[in-house]
C-alpha cells in the first residue's frame, strides 16, 4: 500500500519562503493527480494547488501567485514551493491525490507564518 509522508514544515515570518516535500513509496504520480492540502485550525481541509500526471497544475486564488508545485517522478516526490508567505498560510500542509484517498493520509507538516 502506498504512503505519503510529507515534511519542510516550520516556523517563518511573514514573507518569508518554505519548500514542502511529500515523499510516497510507491509510483502513483504517473497515475493519479496529485495535489497539496492544507488545515488551518478551526476550519476545513481545503485543496490548495494540484498537478496533474501530464504536469499541468492549478492553484487555489489564495496562493495563486505565491505558491507552486511540482514533482520529480524518479524520486517518487511532489514539492510545494511556498513564497510570499502570510499569517493566514499557517496551517498543517498535507499531500494525497485529488480527489483524495482516505488510506493515504499522512501526518501532515506544520506550517506557521508568525514574527
Amino acid at each position: 500500500q502506498v504512503q505519503l509522508v510529507e515534511s519542510g514544515g516550520g516556523l517563518v515570518q511573514p514573507g518569508g519562503s518554505l519548500r514542502l516535500s511529500c515523499a510516497a513509496s510507491g509510483s502513483i504520480f504517473s497515475i493519479y493527480i496529485m495535489g497539496w492540502y492544507r488545515q488551518a485550525p478551526g476550519k476545513q481541509r481545503e485543496l490548495v494547488a494540484h498537478i496533474t500526471s501530464g504536469g499541468t497544475t492549478n492553484y487555489a486564488d489564495s496562493v495563486k501567485g505565491r505558491f507552486t508545485i511540482s514533482r520529480d517522478k524518479h524520486k517518487n516526490t511532489v514539492y510545494l514551493q511556498m513564497n510570499s508567505l502570510k499569517p493566514e498560510d499557517t496551517a498543517v500542509y498535507y499531500c494525497n491525490k485529488v480527489p483524495t484517498g482516505a488510506s493515504l493520509w499522512g501526518q501532515g507538516t506544520q506550517v506557521t507564518v508568525s514574527s
